[in-house]
């Protein structure tokens, strides 16, 4: 090594300048980083430090607040469910009711030819069969109903069903004009379920009071009375202002997730019911408009009264 001369430039062989740069890593290494306050210029942090600084507040967060976050989550998933198995039980409950009542007479009219045809048929032939026969469809016009079938259409979701109601004050019942409401009855029900819902109350006494303005929601729109909807809604919202929900402790977060949950089930439950129901099934043939799949269904009634008709009148000439 060559020893440098007072204010020259240090000159080093090539082993010196790697030997000066390991050291000076060493250096750095012992140090740390320097922080973005101490770099030159006040150079901001790279993407890489701020995404590890994100990732450390994410892991210092209070377990409580993650828990309210799947709660709420939870409420809104469960009231969207509850619309939709609401909204599709309205439809079976209309489609069941206009099914008995325009169709009811042709079902029993086609019973009525079949006793016929049967007794015509027995007339002719005297054959023990065709005697046994006539008599089991002349069983079927007018079967003895069961306790369960005299009252099963007496009560629905409402209370006392219209015809039940008809039947105990003289008065004419008023079919629903159709199976499903018009559009802007489902929107504003929508509107009215997704502001009011119970579910969304944090004490008994605002749990009651939009327990009862729902069952009031759920009657106007089972009648797709528009009207009455938008002075629900008007009603609802010149009520007093929900409080703030707080942050709940994480034993009462993980109750009310477990309580969610079980509601779930059960509306999983109805639902299920619903589509199982033959009313469910029909309403899946025609879901866009099961209004005229009760045209097409008494069609083909008609055609199939004309038919039984016809043979009878071949049979007792």
């Amino acid at each position: 090594m060559t020893q440098d001369s007072p204010g020259a430039p240090t000159t080093r062989t090539d082993d010196e300048q790697d030997d000066h740069r390991v050291d000076e890593q060493s250096s750095v290494d012992e140090q740390g980083v320097p922080e973005a306050d101490d770099a030159p210029g006040g150079a901001q942090d790279g993407p890489g430090v701020q995404d590890s600084r994100a990732a450390q507040a994410a892991d210092g967060e209070r377990p409580e607040a993650r828990l309210e976050r799947a709660v709420r989550a939870a409420e809104q998933a469960l009231i969207e469910f509850e619309i939709a198995v609401e909204t599709f039980r309205v439809e079976v409950e209309n489609f069941s009711r206009l099914h008995h009542q325009k169709l009811g007479p042709m079902y029993s009219r086609l019973d009525e030819l079949d006793a016929l045809i049967a007794e015509a048929r027995a007339a002719r032939t005297g054959d023990p069969e065709d005697l046994r026969r006539a008599e089991e469809a002349r069983a079927m016009v007018m079967p003895m109903p069961g306790v369960d079938e005299l009252f099963h259409d007496w009560i629905d979701s409402d209370g006392l069903s219209p015809e039940a109601v008809a039947m105990l004050t003289d008065q004419s019942v008023q079919p629903p004009k159709r199976v499903r409401p018009s559009d802007e009855a489902r929107k504003l029900y929508r509107e009215l379920a997704r502001k009011a819902h119970p579910d969304l109350a944090q004490e008994e006494k605002e749990r009651a009071r939009r327990e009862e303005f729902i069952t009031r929601v759920n009657a106007a729109y089972g009648r797709g009375d528009e009207a009455l909807l938008r002075e629900l809604s008007q009603e609802w919202d010149a009520g007093p202002v929900p409080e703030a929900p707080r942050l709940s402790e994480s034993e009462e977060l993980y109750a009310r997730l477990e309580w969610l949950a079980q509601r779930k089930e059960l509306l999983t439950a109805v639902a299920k019911e619903l589509e199982d129901s033959a009313i469910g099934a029909m309403l899946r043939m025609a879901p866009d408009d099961p209004d005229r799949l009760l045209d097409e269904i008494a069609e083909q009634l008609l055609a199939q009264v004309a038919q039984r008709e016809a043979e009878l009148a071949g049979l007792v000439q």
